[in-house]
């Protein structure tokens, strides 16, 4: 069997959709059926349900599509290992940031990397880092540098890179910008636009109310921290921010004992082979680390 139509059958599955597997893949929406189509006549069964537009596993493909996985990985893995025989430095390396990292923290190491490491061809994700932790987790990307979750457990190994100080921060003409000391409660009876729910960052914040016992007014949220930004410097509401994004458009309030911090860092799984390219990334950001780079 053709490992191509194992990678488009696994596109579609995930995207649910033929378009946009062939999107993702480069190729276009015939060649897509096509393998498709290969692969079901190969396995003796149908592996997906066409009801107009919508495309869905049949009980088939549910039961291929965990092993087409592993067939994948495994083939991957064994491609990385044979290659890093060589102490060549180069191919593809996969890689997922966040957006606020990938803007912010990111573009001055890799101008480095790329210059050390001509050879590699960097495969960049921008995705939340939920996501991206999550395709780490089943294999679909070496790396991740990203919002490191609260607890990270087995299989992920989670590096720290950096310490994130967040600031709470509101508008310059908002009722408490200028006082010389801001209690949470105060801040609590004023809309809040947060991180999304389901981000890591949402979690560090959430956690301090809870501690103090406070309901905050979140009156909306957003995964991307620019429009965090955008919302509070027009006087929509308060929130947090990394202190490095921090200027004249907001002002960083100073609430006694708050102490926010998120860590940002490098995921990998522990079951994959690392590239060559991989490895010498993660080397690159623990020089960053030990460097004690401001922050």
């Amino acid at each position: 069997m053709d490992i191509a139509n194992f990678t488009a059958f696994l596109a579609v599955a995930s995207t649910g959709s033929f378009s946009r597997a062939a999107e993702q893949l480069h190729l276009t929406q015939p060649a897509i059926s096509k393998r498709i189509a290969t692969l079901e006549q190969q396995l003796g069964a149908r592996l997906f349900d066409r009801i107009g537009k919508h495309v869905g596993l049949t009980e088939a493909g549910r039961t291929l599509q965990p092993r087409a996985e592993l067939i994948i990985n495994t083939l991957n893995d064994t491609r990385r290992a044979l290659g890093n025989l060589s102490a060549n430095i180069q191919g593809r390396l996969s890689l997922a940031t966040s957006h606020h990292i990938g803007l912010h923290r990111l573009p001055p190491l890799l101008r480095r990397f790329t210059k050390a490491y001509p050879g590699v061809v960097l495969d960049i994700e921008f995705l939340d880092s939920e996501i991206a932790y999550d395709k780490v987790l089943h294999g679909e990307i070496e790396l991740a540098v990203i919002t490191l979750a609260p607890e990270v457990e087995p299989p992920i190994i989670a590096t720290r890179i950096w310490h994130d100080q967040l600031e709470f921060v509101v508008a310059p003409e908002h009722p408490l910008a200028g006082k010389e000391k801001v209690q949470l409660h105060q801040l609590a009876s004023y809309p809040a636009v947060f991180p999304g729910v389901n981000t890591f960052t949402h979690r560090v914040v959430e956690q301090l109310f809870e501690r103090r016992g406070i309901t905050p007014q979140v009156s909306m949220s957003t995964n991307y921290m620019e429009t965090i930004k955008m919302m509070v410097s027009i006087g929509l509401a308060w929130s947090v921010l990394p202190r490095t994004m921090i200027d004249s458009q907001v002002c960083a309030l100073r609430i006694p004992d708050a102490g926010l911090v998120r860590e940002l860092g490098c995921i990998h799984h522990s079951g994959r082979t690392l590239s060559n390219a991989g490895r010498a990334l993660i080397e690159l950001l623990h020089t960053e680390r030990e460097s004690g780079s401001p922050v």
